[in-house]
């Protein structure tokens, strides 16, 4: 039996299954089964090609992948926010490629990836939804675009990341599952399980050839969350929503939708409104820092920031300027934020915060 027709009949006898506490196991068993076949046919998928496939290599600070159905804007939005120069049409599939654009913002190049328009059915491999899917996974935020007439959209597209493995705004199930040579499996939990039994962790680790482990859980775990800890193709990525054409509708009559999507960036891209919110808003969700370097003896250079990770440490910036940065560092002055006073003496585990001035003593 072909893996797609696996998967299928999989998915078919979970929906026709009633839930209950008799069925639990049974469901928990079946869902991580599904979870194995979608996963080797993600590896399928993208052992087909390399890097971001469509000839598209990831650069600047950092990657976000514009994901949204046909003719909802996509191409528009990215010419107005980088210097992109995207394919604009009123039909559909109007990009048949990947086409990047950089994003300069507050000291940032931040590379956007206009994806070929997602369609129901992408995660397994419809109109190249494979390749698309892989694109994604890779970046470091995901900015999903709605037609505010279409708003619909947002769940097909949520479903189709889902089951390739991406978890959007979602931290990592606190769980840890410690594989041991003997004595069958020990569950610890922090908390009451509510949503999930010992049995049903039993038929799940069975599943994925556990037999033998110490898992404790420090969250109520669903099956679904309790899955993702066992998987190895899970990816947590930050997304923002924007629903765009706000202009060409009478709000009022759609608050009520509006209401029903997680945190949404109202917006025009044609009319260029609230893409100053939306530039913040992935700013924001990207977590990334500026810091300014400082001579010895000089002024910050704040023309030219040096891009880093929230919570970034002075090791990270040695690394990121030079290696030889790190082999030679002796010590550090910093300005701003994270100092207690201007100007303080540290080393390399002082952690940064966004703005502060850097100088870096290196051994001559």
């Amino acid at each position: 039996m072909a893996l797609d027709e696996k998967i299928k009949e999989i998915e078919e006898e979970i929906q026709n299954t009633s839930y209950n506490k008799a069925t639990q196991h049974h469901i928990g068993k079946l869902k991580a089964k599904l979870a194995n076949l979608k996963e080797e046919s993600i590896k399928r998928a993208s052992g087909k090609g390399s890097g971001l496939g469509f000839g598209v290599k990831k650069s600047g600070d950092a990657t976000i992948s514009l994901v949204g159905f046909p003719s909802v804007g996509k191409s528009t939005l990215l010419n107005k926010l980088t210097d992109a120069n995207s394919k604009v049409a009123d039909y559909e599939f109007t990009t048949l490629n990947v086409v990047p654009g950089v994003m300069n913002y507050k000291g940032t190049k931040i590379q956007i990836l206009d994806i070929p328009g997602v369609i129901s059915g992408a995660a397994s491999g419809k109109g190249r939804g494979k390749e698309i899917m892989s694109i994604v996974r890779t970046s470091e935020l995901i900015l999903i675009l709605l037609d505010i007439k279409k708003t619909e959209q947002l769940d097909a597209i949520l479903t189709e990341l889902y089951d390739v493995g991406i978890r959007i705004n979602e931290s990592p199930p606190n769980i840890r599952i410690r594989k041991t040579s003997r004595g069958g499996v020990t569950v610890t939990s922090v908390k009451k399980l509510k949503n999930i039994d010992r049995k049903t962790i039993m038929e799940i680790l069975n599943v994925n050839g556990i037999h033998n482990a110490d898992v404790t859980l420090r969250e109520d775990a669903t099956i679904e969350r309790f899955i993702d800890a066992t998987m190895t193709n899970r990816v947590y990525i930050p997304g923002v929503i924007a629903v765009n054409k706000m202009d060409l509708v009478d709000r009022k009559k759609f608050v009520g939708i509006l209401k029903n999507i997680p945190n949404p960036i109202e917006i025009s891209a044609g009319s260029s409104i609230n893409l100053d919110k939306l530039r913040d808003e992935i700013f924001k969700k990207l977590n990334l820092i500026r810091i300014y370097m400082r001579p010895q003896g000089g002024k910050p250079d704040y023309g030219e920031p040096l891009i880093l990770e929230k919570d970034s440490t002075i090791e990270d910036a040695c690394k990121k300027i030079h290696r030889r940065f790190l082999k030679k560092f002796r010590y550090a002055f910093v300005w701003g934020k994270s100092a207690k006073f201007d100007g303080q003496r540290v080393g390399l585990s002082h952690r940064l915060k966004d703005e502060d001035a850097l100088t870096i003593i290196t051994e001559r």
